[in-house]
């Protein structure tokens, strides 16, 4: 049976790259650090560039190698060893969820939490059945209705971190004025039961909402929308940006430490949380009438 070469993945690549800083930090090259470990050919090098496996076992022992001894950062970089192929309830949707999706779906599993600049949509997590139906059929042009369906349902599965025993994913979401007078021809209870929704999840401890007003002075927002997904522990924050083709990632510190000035920029230009709510609440009102 011919061997099959790891796709790389989010989790791989967070390794991969958390592994070649230490590596650098500690004076070692490629070779010598492979060499001090017993190991021969591109092993090494492939584990840096997420197309290697490596056993939580090895991990430890290049940490050690390169005098690495905080338990927190092994813990989460073996975490991350053992988790790489972790398969996760997305998998039963495979032949609809993009392997970028699924990425996504993991990261969001792993984290603790999603800060997101909302400019277009509400944001996935906060989404009601019917909204996730209508604006998927919207976008995803290329779906069929079937296809359409089982997107809406894992749309609707994802909340499920905001709820989760093992400590619920914290959300901050800033959301633009714009957004909210959206309305469905089709189906105009859509909208109206969708600010109901967000008036409820507001209640959570763990979910923050802001509104963006129409009349905000100018801040970084003004370039499109993004979501920084944020994980416990020493390990660095991932950077989402979406478009009409798929996902993209941004995952360098210094690239992350950009949107993450520039989430704290848009949250002061935001309205404050009560008022964001009553916005919301006077919309809501409004859409019985």
């Amino acid at each position: 049976m011919p061997n099959v070469r790891p796709v790389p993945t989010v989790r791989r690549r967070r390794l991969g790259e958390a592994l070649r800083r230490y590596r650098n930090a500690a004076g070692l090259t490629l070779d010598t650090a492979a060499e001090a470990l017993g190991w021969v050919g591109p092993k090494l090098s492939r584990i840096e560039t997420a197309n290697g496996h490596i056993r939580p076992s090895d991990v430890s022992a290049l940490l050690s190698l390169y005098g690495v001894d905080d338990t927190e950062v092994a813990s989460a970089l073996e975490a991350l060893a053992r988790d790489a192929r972790k398969q996760g309830w997305w998998q039963t949707y495979s032949g609809i969820v993009s392997p970028t999706y699924a990425d996504y779906i993991s990261l969001e599993s792993d984290a603790g939490s999603v800060r997101e600049f909302a400019p277009l949509l509400v944001p996935g997590l906060l989404q009601t059945a019917a909204y996730a139906r209508e604006t998927i059929a919207a976008h995803a042009i290329t779906r069929t209705p079937e296809e359409v369906a089982a997107l809406a349902e894992v749309r609707q599965a994802r909340q499920s971190v905001l709820t989760r025993t093992t400590g619920p994913l914290k959300v901050w979401a800033v959301i633009h004025e714009a957004v909210l007078h959206q309305r469905f021809a089709a189906r105009p209870d859509t909208m109206r039961a969708q600010l109901r929704r967000l008036l409820d999840v507001s209640d959570m401890p763990n979910v923050t909402l802001q509104i963006m007003p129409l009349d905000a002075a100018p801040h970084p927002g003004g370039v499109g929308g993004f979501s920084l997904v944020g994980f416990p522990g020493p390990m660095p924050d991932v950077v989402l940006l979406e478009n009409l083709l798929g996902s993209a990632y941004v995952e360098g510190v210094d690239e992350v430490h950009t949107f993450a000035d520039a989430f704290e920029r848009i949250v002061a230009n935001a309205l404050p949380i009560d008022d964001s709510l009553a916005l919301i609440a006077r919309m809501e009102e409004g859409s019985h009438k």
